[in-house]
């Protein structure tokens, strides 16, 4: 692998626009940056990063873009603890599983994953969602087990693409649960983080990080998620769902199009 300033330089842009943009949107990043590093240094001459390599790498940016997003969001009663508890526990377990069992799978077959889990999230991004921003803060209610059953589920997925999940996990907070977009939108930086712990475990455990990239891609998270979560506070609700949702779409839309 060749580890040359300009591909460094390459690995940082990638790093920190995929950070801003997940700290503002309440994702990981895994939605924007998994195909940002399997198309980009390709595109620019670069030695290509396989699958696995890609959500090694994903992997355990993931962990360090969402602590950056979840301090800018500690204050606001956003967090809530319930929901991070019942999700996260159960994220956790599913993205462990999922991150080690993917050394199993074809470059392929991660990439099929992914596909699927974007399309699904793209989906359910469009499914309409009126009324959501009305509902107090401390008046949220949602069923718990089901938070759960879909949280074990996603991390399972999410930990195969070495993503934490949470560019599917936003859909479902927002459709199924009906949680509002804020709330939704800090509080899945916090399951995601949890969620990346485990499918980083899963990584690390069986030989998937390159840890120079990784190490480049953590600094530029470190430094872009709080600022895109300073920024996703200021932004209308409507216009955050509008840019997750393209990016969803467009991610999904591109995954295919390699496959076919």
């Amino acid at each position: 692998m060749d580890y040359s300033m300009i591909f460094m330089i390459t690995i940082f842009l990638i790093g920190f626009v995929g950070s801003f943009v997940s700290g503002m949107v309440g994702i990981g990043g895994s939605i924007i940056k998994y195909p940002m590093l399997l198309y980009i240094p390709t595109l620019l001459g670069f030695d290509s990063f396989s699958a696995h390599e890609v959500s090694g790498i994903s992997a355990i940016q993931v962990l360090f873009a969402t602590v950056g997003g979840v301090w800018a969001y500690r204050k606001g009663g956003y967090l809530n603890k319930t929901l991070i508890i019942y999700m996260g526990i159960s994220i956790l377990i599913g993205s462990f599983i999922g991150g080690y069992g993917s050394r199993f799978m074809t470059d392929d077959e991660i990439n099929f994953v992914y596909g699927i889990l974007a399309t699904i999230a793209a989906i359910m991004m469009f499914i309409p969602k009126n009324g959501l921003d009305d509902i107090p803060l401390d008046q949220v209610t949602f069923n718990k087990w089901l938070a759960a059953f879909f949280a074990l589920i996603v991390g399972v997925g999410a930990g195969i693409v070495g993503a934490a999940g949470a560019f599917i996990l936003v859909p479902i907070m927002l459709v199924v649960l009906k949680i509002p977009t804020r709330m939704t939108i800090a509080t899945s930086l916090a399951i995601t983080f949890i969620s990346s712990i485990g499918s980083t475990a899963g990584k690390i455990l069986t030989g998937q990080i390159l840890f120079v990239p990784a190490a480049v891609m953590i600094i530029a998270s470190l430094i872009a998620s709080p600022l895109g979560a300073k920024v996703g506070q200021k932004v209308n609700t409507k216009i955050l769902q509008g840019i997750l949702d393209v990016l969803i779409l467009g991610t999904a839309i591109k995954i295919w199009l390699d496959f076919l």
